[in-house]
């Protein structure tokens, strides 16, 4: 028997617990002290039953009787008057920490440092902690059971109940609280100074550089100076440009061609054209490849020198790609920089800048090819498909901070308002103040967001004019913006130095954010020229979701994207747009057949071959090895259109009269279109959701035993053997029961005849539909005993499923009812009585832990589960308990309760 003494109001509560029964509580007491000449004494003693409210008032001895022959006497804290009345008793002690909040509830839950959860000023346990944290869930609507569970991993992780609810309630904000984790900045190692490197020194003296980056030196020391084609994966801001600068210049000023840097957006080639443009103008022309405004306006005319006649060519996938598709030679290329190379993997545009790559590579094989990228999955398969060497350095130069907030939408703008006034009253060690980039999905949301914020806030989107678009980019590059709030589709490459970013939403219109996408955009926080550390601040809001296509919400995709990997870059092309790349490689190669197979061949992505379609609509013709495109061929090269498309137009041509009327007809295709890309899309999420769950249940199925497992059976069955052996010379002539297999069964009643045995059948039928079989507890010795067969005649019934799983418990046959139990558990996660049986399969294996994670589920499922919860307080006492013997010990000491009263 152990004592715990804990303060109590004007005295102190005692708990009495029984060690044999696993340190069940068996009364609670409250007794107060009193000085007398003779020291501390007992003044009132009232002693109840556990879970019940009536104390009867016991004589004060009775305390101290108890008290010395009860065993250990254990303080939950430091309580100097009740010490002094045990020296006074001559009865020793020792301290321990348990969970108060389980005291109050007569539970006993001893603490530790690694069981121990803070709560406030105190500590409680990891049960009494989640209840408290589902009392605060409570006001959340729309909660996602992974991001409960996720929350739930939170508090078993950081083991601070406040950290875990600074989350929850962002108006209450701690920082130091909500951060989900920190990417750490890479150690500085010493690198090669610029003037070392075999460089013009044309190039040195006006690249504005004196030492390479880590990432710059492993690209140099894997031939970059020396025309070896390169995949260089770097976090932002590693000095992945100049990587391009260093080999397209180094080419130029030596004779062996000029420089295309291209990139996916119009903005970002503006910005690098400017760039280029005033630091290597001494050097050489900068020219400007992109699109061009359908309205001639003074705001949207094209600025810059157009066209591919500079030494350095800045353009657009697309600008690019334009000029081969019409056939317009373009020559003396010695250096091809393709940025955001990741774009392979976008749905609409991957195909065509992997076609765009493959002709690049025809019309000028002697080139250097450099692919630059922050965000790739499995980069070394890449690599090897573009016939590149692999350049990878995954340190980030400053150092990164992720928090993750649920809120609700009404507390997001407050919430980012003043979050960029905090990050703009810093100033970093390098002389600048901290700026924001805000992420949001739609265009009229970056004007609410930033009209909210104030005149320090600007919106930026593709619906500016361009020099809109620039008067924002120089005030945030000179310092006068605190925060720009952009749509993820058009600022996840421009090159703002910003050392926060907010992503207010995670959608890009109605679609959710890929893993790469969220990296790439979180890559914008913390520039090593001009911050010490980048913030990445994520606003989620429970239960949101952006389209009714998805069973996803918001809060759970933060989470996917938080913890998830980047997938491989593996795109598949369908007729539509292998029929496109097919139109634009036959211009290049002017019709040569096996030009044309050999440019396919080079592709990344992977698409049936649709010269078989293309000959069949008469869109191309083949003579001998010539294959020679018609007019509406051409015309779906050059408007990067495909095969399907082209025939739709081609038929609403015929028909129709009115260019709005065949517009609008065909955006109801692509409508059409869209959406059963989503039927399929949310197909494919579907199985995922559906393996995910078939992955949860069979981690619940036992693994391989281990030896000693396998060792400790076989003994058992010798030593069972041997012991039936003995049974049976006892028995003479009987048998054992569980070798009696013949037992009669009852043959059922016969029918006074067909139509009442009909009719009764249907009844039988129609009852079965809203009555469930009726129980039936399977007896050792019935026919088929077998394993296999008793446990497809108890599938049906969940008592007969558990006796088996017990039988083979005591059998000896622990693998047999774990595999049982296993599943059985996982199809049922709350069946109390399961989780216990479960549980002492695992203890007789040896297992106690997870025996003991059994017995707590089964307490949390069933509170009124005392066995549960008894062989949980055993286990964290260090109290063995029988497990053969544990129902019979339970039964007697209900017997002589039920004595006692009587």
């Amino acid at each position: 028997m152990t004592t715990i003494v804990q303060p109590w109001k004007k005295g102190y509560k005692v708990y009495f617990c029984d060690d044999a029964k696993a340190g069940r509580i068996k009364h609670v007491g409250t007794v107060e002290l009193e000085e007398t000449s003779k020291g501390m004494r007992p003044s009132e003693f009232f002693v109840r039953r556990p879970g019940t409210s009536h104390a009867e008032k016991t004589p004060t001895k009775e305390f101290t009787t108890v008290l010395r022959g009860n065993g250990p006497i254990k303080l939950t804290q430091t309580m100097p008057e009740f010490q002094d009345f045990l020296r006074g008793m001559q009865l020793s002690w020792e301290t321990t920490t348990l969970c108060r909040t389980c005291l109050f509830d007569d539970r006993l839950t001893p603490l530790t440092e690694e069981t121990r959860i803070k709560c406030g000023q105190e500590f409680v346990c990891l049960d009494c902690a989640k209840r408290e944290l589902r009392r605060e869930l409570g006001h959340i609507k729309h909660l996602g059971k992974r991001t409960q569970l996720h929350i739930e991993n939170l508090l078993e992780e950081y083991r601070d109940l406040d950290m875990v609810l600074a989350i929850l309630q962002p108006e209450s904000l701690d920082t130091k609280k909500t951060m989900f984790d920190r990417l750490e900045a890479h150690d500085q190692t010493p690198t090669e100074r610029i003037e070392n490197l075999p460089l013009p020194r044309e190039f040195i003296e006006r690249c504005g550089v004196e030492t390479l980056m880590p990432a710059q030196q492993r690209a140099v020391e894997s031939g970059l100076l020396y025309g070896k084609d390169l995949l260089v994966v770097a976090a932002t801001a590693s000095g992945k440009t100049f990587i391009g600068e260093m080999a397209g210049l180094k080419n130029y000023i030596e004779k062996r061609g000029r420089m295309l840097f291209l990139v996916p957006l119009v903005a970002l080639a503006n910005q690098k054209y400017d760039r280029f443009s005033e630091k290597y103008k001494s050097i050489t022309q900068t020219s400007i490849m992109t699109g061009v405004s359908r309205v001639n306006l003074p705001e949207t005319r094209p600025i810059g020198n157009r066209g591919a006649g500079g030494g350095i060519v800045v353009g657009t996938y697309e600008g690019m790609d334009n000029l081969l598709r019409k056939g317009m030679p373009v020559s003396n290329i010695g250096t091809v920089v393709i940025d955001e190379v990741q774009m392979l993997e976008d749905p609409e545009r991957g195909h065509r800048l992997d076609g765009l790559i493959a002709r690049l590579k025809y019309i000028a094989p002697k080139a250097q090819f450099l692919y630059l990228s922050a965000t790739i999955g499995s980069p070394n398969l890449l690599a090897k498909k573009l016939n590149a060497s692999l350049v990878s350095y995954a340190d980030r130069p400053v150092a990164l901070e992720r928090h993750l907030i649920f809120t609700e939408k009404d507390s997001k703008i407050p919430f980012i308002k003043k979050l960029v006034f905090e990050e703009f009253n810093k100033t970093s060690s390098k002389g600048y103040k901290g700026q924001t980039i805000v992420f949001t999905n739609a265009r009229s949301r970056c004007h609410t967001v930033a009209e909210a914020i104030g005149g320090t806030a600007a919106p930026y989107h593709a619906g500016l004019t361009s020099q809109e678009r620039r008067a924002v980019e120089r005030q945030f590059e000179e310092g006068k913006l605190a925060c720009v709030v952009t749509t993820a589709a058009l600022a996840a490459g421009v090159d703002f130095p910003a050392s926060q970013v907010i992503f207010d939403a995670l959608a890009m219109g109605i679609d959710w954010l890929s893993v790469q996408e969220f990296h790439q955009m979180m890559g914008r926080a913390g520039r090593p020229d001009f911050h010490d550390l980048g913030r990445v601040v994520v606003l989620a809001e429970p239960g949101v979701s952006y389209s009714r296509e998805t069973k996803l919400t918001e809060e759970e995709v933060a989470i996917q994207l938080l913890k998830g990997a980047m997938e491989e870059v593996s795109p598949v092309y369908d007729i539509e747009e292998t029929s496109e790349e097919f139109a634009a490689n036959a211009i290049v190669c002017r019709g040569r057949e096996a030009d044309i197979i050999a440019i396919g061949n080079s592709m990344v992505g992977v698409g049936d071959d649709p010269l078989a379609e293309l000959l069949k609509h008469k869109l191309v013709r083949k003579s001998g090895g010539i294959l020679e495109l018609s007019p509406l061929g051409k015309i779906m090269a050059e408007h990067f259109i495909g095969m399907e498309r082209l025939l739709e137009i081609d038929k609403l041509v015929r028909v129709m009269d009115d260019p709005l009327e065949m517009v609008a007809e065909l955006s109801c295709m692509d409508d059409e279109r869209e959406k059963e890309k989503r039927r399929v899309d949310r197909r494919s999420t579907d199985k995922k959701e559906a393996a995910w769950i078939g992955d949860k249940k069979s981690a619940a199925k036992p693994t391989a035993e281990p030896a000693w497992v396998a060792k400790k059976k076989e003994i058992h069955a010798v030593e069972k053997h041997a012991h039936d052996d003995e049974r049976r010379k006892k028995a003479g002539s009987r048998k054992l029961r569980h070798e009696e297999v013949e037992v009669e069964v009852s043959k059922p009643p016969r029918r006074a005849n067909k139509e009442m045995e009909d009719r009764v059948e249907r009844k039988k039928r129609e009852a079965s539909q809203y009555i469930p079989p009726p129980k039936r507890k399977q007896r050792e010795g019935d026919p088929g005993d077998s394993n296999a067969s008793r446990l497809g005649s108890a599938s049906t019934d969940p008592l007969n499923i558990i006796e088996l799983a017990v039988d083979q418990r005591r059998a000896g046959n622990y693998d047999d009812a774990l595999k049982i139990l296993g599943n059985y558990v996982a199809d049922n996660p709350k069946d109390s009585r399961a989780l216990v049986e479960l549980g002492k399969v695992y203890d007789l294996r040896g297992d106690r832990d997870t025996a003991y994670l059994c017995y707590q589920r089964a307490a949390t499922a069933n509170t009124q589960n005392r066995e549960a919860i008894d062989r949980m307080n055993a286990f964290l006492i260090g109290i063995t308990v029988a497990i053969d013997n544990d129902t019979s010990d339970f039964k007697k000491e209900s017997g002589v309760g039920k004595k006692k009263k009587e």
